[in-house]
């Protein structure tokens, strides 16, 4: 009878620990292939004045299946990352975060610099220049060449000024 009850608790046990490896590997956050290298908006700010570049945040929320789509399809596109790598420096921000950022020498929580600019919906994309001076803005998920265009299109357009 002590064997029995014996197999059946390590059964469960193991059938338990089972579980929860699998489950704990489902939340794992993926790692995508050919993502950008994404920088604080400080260091871009930086940066694109060094490199005479441009800042592209991406504005997000945890959840957000169109914010999920832009990270694996978009971003990681050889259209997209040639336009990024060579004209952008970009940058992640949580749009619900507490987390704290520095913003032209303001520091202010990621959720407040995202009502700064305007957030509707999620994700939402905000290019600007070296110098915090917002380009362009656009809500939602944007196709591989509709938002290739986009980022191609505010380049030529600082390029007019």
């Amino acid at each position: 009878m002590m064997n029995r009850k014996l197999v059946i608790g390590l059964g469960a046990l193991i059938f338990f620990a089972i579980f929860v490896y699998f489950a704990a590997q489902q939340i794992q956050p993926e790692e995508i292939e050919n993502a950008p290298e994404w920088v604080s908006l400080q260091e871009a700010l930086e940066r694109a004045s060094a490199e005479d570049r441009l800042v592209m945040i991406d504005i997000y929320e945890v959840g957000c299946k169109f914010c999920r789509a832009m990270d694996r399809e978009i971003y990681p596109s050889p259209s997209v990352r040639s336009v990024l790598d060579r004209e952008y420096v970009p940058v992640k921000i949580n749009g619900h975060s507490e987390a704290m950022l520095n913003f032209l020498g303001e520091e202010m929580s990621e959720k407040d610099f995202a009502l700064r600019m305007g957030v509707t919906a999620y994700p939402f994309t905000v290019l600007m220049d070296a110098n915090g001076n917002v380009i362009d803005s656009r809500r939602g998920y944007q196709d591989i060449v509709t938002f290739t265009r986009y980022l191609r299109g505010a380049v030529e357009e600082v390029a007019k000024i």
